[in-house]
């Protein structure tokens, strides 16, 4: 039966009402907010100002002092600002190359294939002292192409790239140039992105398949990738990535994440549309960078520099080495951008199938078959964990088709670092990415399933900090109810927006782009994207301004009379108190803006939803299967209805679930589950890595369902004595080895041994038997 008018009404009036009562919340926290930290910085400045008390005479030496070096930190601060300015002209005169911390050559260049686009790839070189495993796993970088150049990923020495390059791995980096080739589209970036992978595969063909590193929009960009050539590619990782692009958090304690509301509030697409054709066909990317600093107003306009200005003496060589990256502004066809906002960002139809590659197949993430190892964090308000993680709810909707398909996905969350700094935090480098990079060939050990990669940290003999890594199992059920509090309700009004957001592009193109098109010129783009605020602020602090021509030699008269003052007297408490309020109030200002903004986008569109759009199928928010409807799912029903089929492969991995405890993984255990592996390999089945893992996830559904038949059922899959006597030899060998004894077999596994001999009809293989089976084999 149909909604009837009054409850659509009253259904849009209790979203106005929940809308309402969250802004209030927020209002109220950010106003707590305001008051603690002014109330803090008070009382520290204060106290510091107190606990020396000063004579008139000190207090005015101390205020003399203070603006001598105030007047000459001014100077230097101005400077740093002007060679900001002048390094951003020459890297623009340069080309705009990468700014890679390590030498590199170009193997590739995309600009020179049948459909050019504008990427290349990279060889790194690694440094001095530092040798590389050609036999090792090589890693190809892929750096987001969102407003900034490539170079994130190896930005520093400890980085992606270096962290690999320790370990002996070679590394191959994918960049991009300014300038997008003429026509290029994201799927013609894909097929050439195809061709690196191979590329690189040729160079190391007795390696493992490369691993593909994506950070940001490079995460989505390889996951393309790696659904597009499952067969070409090894692991991948998405770092900080965007994959279902929805999701986020609609209540205190979640965290605030204003992007995802941007697209609703701007009415769609049709905005990116109209930047590209005033471009005349090319959309700058200096409009992404600012919309990023425009999410945290107080480092944009205030503390970035009054840190600078504190420590003016210390600080110009990071600022700078930042900022010049930071301040490098790439372009994008209007084909790729309006591909990006309309499938993704406000499509979200990435992980739906609904993309679709060259040839017209649709990306379908189920066809990679690499484990996949995704890094989100709580402190990130670009890319929040929901955003990173709920596509795999979305795609494979249970942990049973996971373990079906053989794939292992493994979630690592760090608790408060933001965006930026997933990529640029040596720490994080250090940390993250260095314990990734060591455990990636023990991740393809683990068996089919959903991950939790935990990292503690503990000092060694020798005083060094030391890492131990554990894996823990999840449901998927579980992990989403866990990111989702309101089991993914408030992602519903996302359909108005896409729906409001195609009428406005229809709109807009039928009416206004004509226009804009024949009034714009590649003068007038080029004069835009030269005047644009983000470039302006550059270029107008360096030496192009002819006002600015004393600023230099100021600079150095300063720097050989410099006369720093002691900052803990009076003027230096009552500057960072001031500091401290002016950053207070910012923050006030986008704590109150950012609850204003997802107030409003609930009321308007979880009200078109409500009125318009409830009733449609497939309204209600997508869910995860639980393990009793899961055993419904028709997938799940083919592998029970082939419980007696397969052979020695099937069986094998039938009796390894049987014997396996849950639990935690350790990774000394999975390190050490490579060396039986290794030492074992004439009886264990020879298949590959991602056949052997569908083949375990499927015999695992079986014995979780089925575990009294999985058992009655193993003579049928060892038709033969001879395959019989292999696996009881093995069986024998495993669990006479010390390394399977030292972690002490429970009472349940041991019973579970016996049951499994009985029911295949043999006792203990002797020595003689094993001796047979070992030279047959």
């Amino acid at each position: 039966m149909s909604m009837d008018i009054a409850a659509r009404l009253a259904r849009s009036q209790d979203i106005s009402g929940k809308a309402k009562q969250l802004f209030e919340k927020r209002a109220r926290t950010a106003q707590e907010n305001l008051r603690e930290r002014m109330h803090t910085a008070w009382e520290k400045e204060m106290a510091g100002l107190t606990a020396r008390p000063l004579t008139p005479w000190s207090l005015w030496n101390a205020w003399y002092r203070y603006g001598v070096d105030a007047t000459q930190r001014s100077v230097l601060f101005w400077d740093t600002l002007r060679q900001r300015g002048n390094n951003y002209l020459e890297h623009l005169q340069q080309g705009q190359p990468p700014l890679l911390h390590f030498d590199y050559e170009t193997l590739l260049d995309g600009r020179t294939f049948e459909r050019p686009v504008n990427y290349a790839l990279l060889r790194i070189l690694p440094p001095p002292g530092v040798r590389l495993d050609p036999r090792l796993r090589p890693y190809m970088i892929l750096d987001p192409r969102a407003g900034h150049g490539p170079g994130i990923g190896g930005f520093k020495d400890d980085s992606q790239v270096g962290v690999a390059l320790r370990e002996g791995h070679p590394v191959y980096f994918v960049i991009f140039f300014r300038e997008p080739e003429p026509g290029q589209t994201l799927l013609d970036v894909c097929a050439a992105e195809q061709r690196f992978v191979h590329k690189v595969r040729e160079l190391h063909p007795d390696s493992p398949k490369p691993v593909l590193v994506g950070n940001c929009q490079g995460g989505w960009a390889a996951m393309m990738l790696a659904t597009s050539d499952p067969d070409a590619t090894g692991p991948v990782v998405i770092n900080g990535s965007p994959m279902s692009y929805w999701g986020g958090a609609w209540q205190e304690g979640e965290g605030d994440n204003p992007m995802r509301y941007a697209g609703g509030l701007l009415g769609g697409t049709w905005l990116a549309s109209l930047a590209s054709d005033l471009g005349n066909g090319v959309f700058d990317g200096a409009w992404l960078v600012q919309n990023f600093e425009s999410l945290n107003p107080a480092n944009t306009y205030w503390d970035k520099y009054y840190h600078l200005f504190a420590n003016i003496d210390t600080e110009p060589p990071r600022f700078l080495e930042f900022e010049r990256w930071w301040g490098g502004y790439f372009l994008m066809n209007r084909e790729e951008i309006e591909w990006i906002t309309r499938n993704l960002f406000v499509g979200n139809k990435l992980w739906s199938g609904e993309t679709r590659a060259g040839k017209g197949q649709a990306f379908d993430l189920r066809d990679i078959k690499s484990p996949i190892i995704l890094f989100a964090s709580l402190g990130d308000n670009i890319t929040p964990p929901q955003q990173a993680f709920n596509w795999v709810a979305d795609v494979y909707g249970s942990s049973e088709e996971i373990k079906a398909r053989g794939q292992v996905i493994v979630g690592l969350l760090h608790q408060d670092i933001g965006h930026l700094g997933i990529f640029v935090s040596g720490k994080v480098a250090r940390k993250e990415h260095a314990q990734i990079v060591e455990v990636l060939k023990s991740i393809e050990m683990l068996p089919p399933g959903l991950y939790g990669m935990s990292i503690g940290e503990r000092r060694g003999s020798d005083g060094q900090l030391e890492y131990a890594v554990e894996f823990h199992e999840h449901r998927l059920e579980e992990i989403s109810a866990r990111l989702n509090r309101l089991q993914r309700a408030d992602e519903k009004p996302f359909e108005a927006v896409a729906a409001l957001s195609e009428f406005n592009q229809r709109a807009y193109q039928i009416f206004a782009q004509p226009l804009v098109q024949a009034l714009s010129s590649e003068r007038s783009a080029k004069a835009l994207r030269e005047f644009h605020p983000l470039r302006v602020q550059h270029w107008a602090i360096s030496d192009r301004n002819p006002w600015l021509w004393w600023l230099g030699p100021a600079a150095a008269a300063v720097k050989a009379q410099r006369q720093s003052a002691d900052t803990d007297d009076q003027p230096h408490h009552s500057e960072r108190l001031a500091s401290e309020l002016i950053s207070a109030s910012l923050d006030y200002y986008r704590a109150m803006r950012d609850a204003l903004s997802e107030a409003l986008f609930f009321q308007i569109y979880g009200t078109l939803f409500a009125l318009y759009l409830s009733e449609r199928p497939g309204a209600e928010p997508p869910a995860v299967a639980g393990s009793g409807e899961a055993r419904e799912l028709p997938f799940v029903q083919e592998v029970l209805a082939a419980i007696g089929e397969g052979g020695y492969d099937e069986a094998c991995a039938r009796v390894m679930v049987l014997l396996t405890g849950k639990g935690d993984v350790p990774l000394a255990r999975l390190a050490a589950k490579q060396e039986v592996a290794r030492d074992y390999v004439d009886l264990l089945p020879t298949l590959p890595a991602e056949e052997w893992r569908r083949i375990r996830g499927e015999q695992e559904i079986i014995v979780s369902y089925e575990p009294e038949q999985a058992i009655a059922t193993l003579p049928a899959l060892l038709a033969e004595t001879a395959e019989r006597d292999r696996l009881l030899v093995l069986l024998e060998r495993l669990m006479a080895d010390e390394r399977v004894q030292r972690n002490k077999p429970t009472a349940e596994q041991q019973a579970m041994l016996e049951r499994i001999r009985d029911v295949l009809g043999s006792k203990p293989a002797g020595r003689q038997r094993i001796a047979a089976v070992k030279k047959k084999a």
